[in-house]
């Protein structure tokens, strides 16, 4: 059995419609709903909520509290929900603090959240947990088909997507 574990941060991937308030917002995590949905005979994914926020709000204590939950589970890969507009900076951040990883550390979110016709964040989801099985040790950022070391990607704002540097 391949053990995962599982970061929640909150971001768009984790974001609801607030029929109150006529917006998106993060308010409940909804990635062990997803997740249950998922075949995934030989995986146990462990799953920690540490915060939703939306990473435009991450301080960088957030990211310290990250940092600390990656070092306690450090035993296995790591995948971590994350948003998007400072998905790069907060890997950064863990690859600056921890050197080099010894399992896979992969930060994915969505561009659009987990539920809404055409998002993006289940297929993103489903690509992490299997990047973080066969990646080398690393940080990188898995969405859209595709995994960047989170030193070479930045995200394109302009085609809401992410592209190597």
């Amino acid at each position: 059995m391949q053990r995962i574990h599982l970061l929640a941060t909150g971001g768009t991937i984790e974001k609801i419609y607030s029929e109150q308030k006529g917006s998106v917002e993060n308010a409940d995590s909804k990635i062990e709903t997803y997740l249950a949905r998922l075949r995934l005979p030989d995986t146990q994914v462990d799953v920690t909520r540490l915060m939703n926020k939306d990473s435009l709000e991450m301080t960088d204590a957030d990211r310290a509290r990250i940092l600390e939950a990656v070092r306690k589970k450090c035993d296995a890969p790591i995948v971590i929900t994350h948003g998007t507009d400072t998905m790069v900076q907060t890997g950064m951040f863990l690859k600056n603090a921890l050197g080099q990883a010894a399992h896979p550390i992969v930060l994915t979110g969505a561009m659009t959240p987990l539920g809404f016709e055409s998002s993006d964040g289940l297929q993103n989801l489903t690509e992490s947990l299997f990047a973080a099985r066969v990646l080398a040790p690393g940080i990188y950022v898995v969405i859209h088909g595709q995994a960047f070391p989170v030193d070479h990607v930045r995200k394109d704002l302009e085609h809401s997507r992410f592209l190597p540097v």
